[in-house]
């Protein structure tokens, strides 16, 4: 028998987007939304955990030790070169047993009436990513697509402000910190690794003026804490589809609003519930 989440919002801000079910029409209260972010692994389908024990055996770490720092850490390119490899095969027959996730499918058929840009932030590689499209989601257009190729990857905010800032959405800073200091927008390797997610992001000065991403249009969806931290650095707003490994991050500062399955936000979005 499936639990049941409550829909629970966290945050308190002093706007919400506006409900797509009417023409937007600007006022102090609400903001238009711009794009939705998605994770995959755990988001778009079912959530595949087994793998990573596989990952860490493969490459005889910890569980305390993040894969992708551990491999990036390896000081030979060759030595870095096999350990992506022996990951990337315990992905990739991962893969043939992908389940889309309930309510998937008519989520995006939603977004895609409604004219929401879609994009996807992910620590897998690519193969998995266009998989999963071509089983479930033919015809829907996704992208960008920032996969584990783009660095620094999550819980780095640098993944979502790229998916802004192609997506046309920027700002005038006014002279805040507001942008990784080894992050360049418009380049897709960042100059250092990911920081564990207890720790803040090292955020360079901007000059009054500066074009900066603005991430505060888009909504990012996920299941873990490399999610909803992303997001929240970032300046999206965050969602976290829960399960029974998850529940931990209900109450989580980073966690905006909760859902047990994708198409619940069909009605959010519709009337401007978050």
């Amino acid at each position: 028998m499936r639990r049941v989440w409550p829909i629970m919002p966290s945050a308190s801000y002093p706007w919400k987007f506006a409900p797509l079910n009417r023409p937007f029409s600007p006022r102090p209260e609400v903001r238009k939304l711009e794009g939705i972010v998605f994770d995959m692994d755990g988001t778009l389908c079912e959530p595949q955990n087994y793998m990573f024990a596989e990952m860490r055996s493969a490459l005889d770490i910890s569980k305390a030790t993040d894969i992708l720092e551990h491999v990036y850490s390896l000081p030979t390119s060759e030595q870095q070169q096999h350990a992506m490899g022996l990951i990337r095969a315990i992905e990739s027959r991962a893969m043939v047993s992908q389940v889309a996730q309930p309510g998937l499918v008519e989520l995006m058929a939603y977004l895609d009436t409604r004219n929401i840009r879609k994009g996807i932030c992910t620590r897998n590689f690519d193969a998995p990513v266009q998989n999963l499209l071509t089983k479930f989601l033919t015809g829907t257009t996704f992208g960008p697509i920032v996969t584990r190729e783009f660095r620094p990857p999550k819980p780095d905010p640098a993944g979502i402000l790229h998916i802004a800032r192609s997506w046309g959405l920027v700002r005038k800073s006014t002279g805040e910190a507001g942008v990784p200091a080894y992050f360049v927008e418009g380049e897709s390797e960042g100059k250092g690794g990911s920081q564990d997610v207890a720790d803040e992001p090292r955020l360079q000065k901007t000059e009054v003026g500066e074009e900066v991403a603005d991430a505060s249009g888009l909504i990012m969806v996920g299941d873990s804490i490399d999610d909803i931290t992303a997001g929240r650095r970032a300046g999206a707003r965050t969602v976290l589809l829960v399960n029974d490994v998850n529940r931990h991050l209900v109450t989580h500062e980073n966690t905006d609003l909760v859902i047990s399955r994708l198409d619940e936000l069909i009605d959010i979005l519709e009337n401007g519930k978050l």
